[in-house]
């Protein structure tokens, strides 16, 4: 079984290679937790599965056992040359294997539609922010991401009032993020430094835009500016940046049902939701 730190030991020799420390490659070796993410995904066989640097093809091969198809972006080209071989010589047909920076990947260049594919990824830890904003803005939205994050990100993402950050703000207006299980870093080769997590995040949409009648990019304006500089003020940080008189914004703050002197991070949905509205 490829999934263990033997096999991938000896993929890696027979191919003269060795994990790209700047690409963040932590090759996963736990047969449990792959059985987790194909669980998570509830894969059928009417399923188009996008995934997100597929590495040595662990994780892909199981995919691929279950979906209609497996579209897997791999940066590394080096990489993306071993695993083509290796799922010609292994007679898997149903992955289309593109070797491409995800964040420069386009849904519909390769026919995926919105909430018509699931994404399933282990993402370097340095790569998840950006690649949750542009899946997440993405006009064709993925139905589901099921990720491996670091655990901290993973936290952050599904934290609440007063724990808000604009990550956990930014996934949580178009989804509903859960943690499915805290993973260690013995399930990777190399080990890496930090702990990891199994998220999942569903029900992907712009329903929240469309049912307030707010515009994303004014709103994601007013977010930014209040999370700008974490140890000002609510009001603070949106007086300056909104060049809005303080006396003013204060009403407004209060009809939102917000205290003058909160932090940005202690604002529930529904009061950012208030704000946003008003401003």
């Amino acid at each position: 079984m490829l999934a263990s730190e033997k096999e991938i030991k000896k993929m890696l020799r027979k191919n003269n290679l060795a994990p790209n420390k700047l690409m963040g490659q932590h090759f996963l070796i736990d047969e449990e937790v792959l059985r987790q993410i194909v669980a998570s995904a509830r894969m059928t066989k009417q399923d188009v599965i996008l995934e997100a640097g597929p590495g040595l093809g662990v994780l892909t091969r199981a995919l691929a056992k279950k979906a209609k198809q497996v579209i897997a972006v791999e940066k590394d080209p080096v990489l993306t040359a071993v695993l083509q071989k290796q799922l010609a010589e292994e007679k898997i047909n149903n992955v289309a294997l593109i070797a491409k920076d995800i964040l420069h990947f386009n849904p519909k260049e390769y026919g995926l539609r919105g909430g018509q594919y699931k994404i399933i990824a282990n993402l370097p830890y340095y790569l998840s922010g950006k690649f949750l904003r542009k899946f997440l803005t993405e006009s064709e939205k993925p139905k589901t991401m099921i990720l491996l994050l670091q655990k901290e990100v993973a936290e952050r993402i599904v934290a609440g009032p007063p724990g808000m950050s604009l990550l956990s703000l930014s996934v949580q207006l178009y989804a509903k993020p859960k943690i499915i299980s805290e993973i260690s870093k013995n399930s990777f080769y190399p080990k890496p430094k930090i702990e990891s997590a199994l998220i999942k995040i569903s029900g992907i949409s712009n329903d929240f835009f469309k049912k307030n009648k707010i515009e994303e990019q004014v709103f994601w304006n007013i977010a930014k500016a209040g999370f700008s500089q974490k140890r000002k003020t609510l009001l603070n940080n949106l007086s300056g940046a909104l060049a809005m008189p303080k006396t003013e914004l204060e009403q407004v703050l209060k009809s939102a049902e917000i205290n003058p002197g909160a932090r940005a991070e202690s604002l529930s949905l529904k009061q950012w939701t208030k704000l946003a509205t008003l401003l």
